[in-house]
């Protein structure tokens, strides 16, 4: 099921339908941003950018939105977010769960881009994934690299582009965001 919001940061979506966030609580950040990853594309390169990052649910609730961290925007316009179950073992992504849209404006540079989303029932230790694209923006996403420290142990960052869909995982490297569920 599609949601498509006009902006990025207001609590209404295009159905009129406000959500209230009283009860959504945040369950994963990752805030750290030392670098960024690109979606979209150059309008000189037809290659379009996709990134996403898989995580290992700490608890069990109703997924409510997730949000990322805007480093930069180059060029506005609509980035789709799409949620899938994610097998950690083969690296396969599941069949898409939910998906919404929002607009990105100039103005979401170093800001948290939020994407409400149905509800969909997330499960403790099981994990999810989430993918960004665009067709018509180019968006730097914060991403953390932890270089030689640790590993992030939560998930994988992903990065893929229309050359090479299936994409590559990265364990020393994740996106700068955020999982809120409802309990």
């Amino acid at each position: 099921m599609e949601t498509i919001k006009q902006h990025s940061h207001p609590s209404k979506s295009q159905n009129g339908i406000h959500q209230s966030n009283l009860s959504a609580r945040p369950v994963l950040t990752q805030a750290e941003n030392n670098t960024t990853l690109w979606i979209g594309h150059l309008q000189t390169d037809p290659t379009n950018h996709f990134a996403g990052q898989t995580f290992k649910c700490p608890s069990t609730g109703q997924l409510d939105n997730i949000q990322v961290f805007s480093s930069s925007v180059q060029k506005a316009g609509h980035v789709v977010l799409t949620v899938h179950e994610f097998d950690a073992v083969t690296k396969t992504w599941g069949s898409a769960m939910g998906n919404t849209t929002v607009i990105i404006e100039k103005n979401d540079t170093s800001k948290w881009i939020r994407f409400d989303l149905q509800q969909v029932p997330f499960y403790k230790d099981a994990t999810y994934g989430f993918r960004l694209q665009s067709d018509d923006a180019l968006v730097g996403i914060g991403e953390a690299a932890s270089g030689m420290k640790q590993p992030f142990t939560f998930g994988h960052e992903w990065k893929g582009d229309s050359k090479v869909e299936k994409g590559y995982f990265f364990t020393y490297f994740s996106l700068t965001f955020k999982v809120e569920l409802r309990a």
